[in-house]
């Protein structure tokens, strides 16, 4: 059983939540590990698909009900552009297709691992979709992707694992190959989500931005801050909130609470 609340207001720490937050600064990310670590960002990630495959995230069958932006327009005869921002390998758009919505989707991801893995699925198919590695913290992503041509983009669980001196830069990309008018779809990890507050010490790099064990990063959003991104980027913000999940099962004694923030911003017409 899943128990969702949706809020602007952030989990209250409790004195166990903030004796863990205090210890996770008892010992920091070095400056050159964490230099290290920008560095070899698409390596990491890259070690981690040819690891995982497919494997390791599930079909996200929930973006229609999450966002229902993706089911407008459907029965209109031109086609909608698509682009999804760290595509992995394809959990979000392959659902899509599977669904038949009328898009053109473009899909890119800084692993050229994660966009072999995509380009070999069986729903792969170029005559309405294509799939390239790119880094969205830089403008080539615009060799790909026309100024102003996209409807719909979308950024689920990606903006968490760049780092924090990029997110407005990031941002401004997307803006540039949206249409006036245009939507961006977000959800990340909340701060003082469960993942959040089991990091251990020597796993913290800076405030909310943590190293995993395989080399990979994620930051940790509070609303107010992920609003304040998107204004410096150009954005209107349509809705922003924190998603607080429980997934309950008292038969197997589970009970795991998840935050994350989910916001819809918006180019300006």
């Amino acid at each position: 059983m899943e128990i969702e609340q949706i809020t602007c207001v952030p989990k209250t720490l409790s004195p166990e939540d903030q004796h863990r937050l205090e210890q996770q600064n008892s010992r920091l990310v070095s400056d050159f590990k964490a230099s290290q670590l920008e560095k070899d960002a698409r390596k990491h990630w890259d070690l981690f698909y040819k690891r995982n495959e497919a494997r390791f995230f599930k079909d996200r069958h929930w973006t229609t009900r999450e966002f229902r932006e993706l089911l407008d327009n459907q029965t209109a005869g031109t086609k909608r552009v698509l682009l999804e921002i760290g595509c992995g390998v394809g959990n979000f758009i392959f659902p899509l297709i599977e669904e038949q919505l009328n898009f053109d989707i473009i899909a890119c991801d800084l692993s050229s691992k994660a966009i072999e893995i995509v380009r070999s699925n069986k729903l792969y198919n170029e005559g309405y979709m294509r799939a390239f590695q790119v880094d969205i913290t830089t403008e080539d992503v615009l060799n790909q992707v026309d100024a102003n041509s996209v409807d719909i983009a979308t950024l689920i669980f990606v903006l968490s694992a760049i780092h924090p001196d990029k997110f407005v830069t990031t941002l401004r990309v997307i803006h540039k190959v949206l249409k006036p008018g245009g939507v961006l779809l977000f959800r990340d990890y909340g701060l003082y989500d469960m993942a959040q507050l089991r990091f251990k010490a020597g796993h913290k790099i800076s405030d909310n931005f943590y190293m995993r064990q395989d080399g990979t990063r994620s930051y940790y959003f509070s609303v107010e801050f992920f609003s304040n991104l998107c204004v410096e980027a150009g954005f209107e913000v349509v809705s922003n909130a924190y998603v607080h999940r429980r997934t309950v099962n008292k038969k197997e004694n589970i009970d795991v609470p998840r935050i994350f923030i989910q916001a819809k911003i918006r180019k300006p017409p």
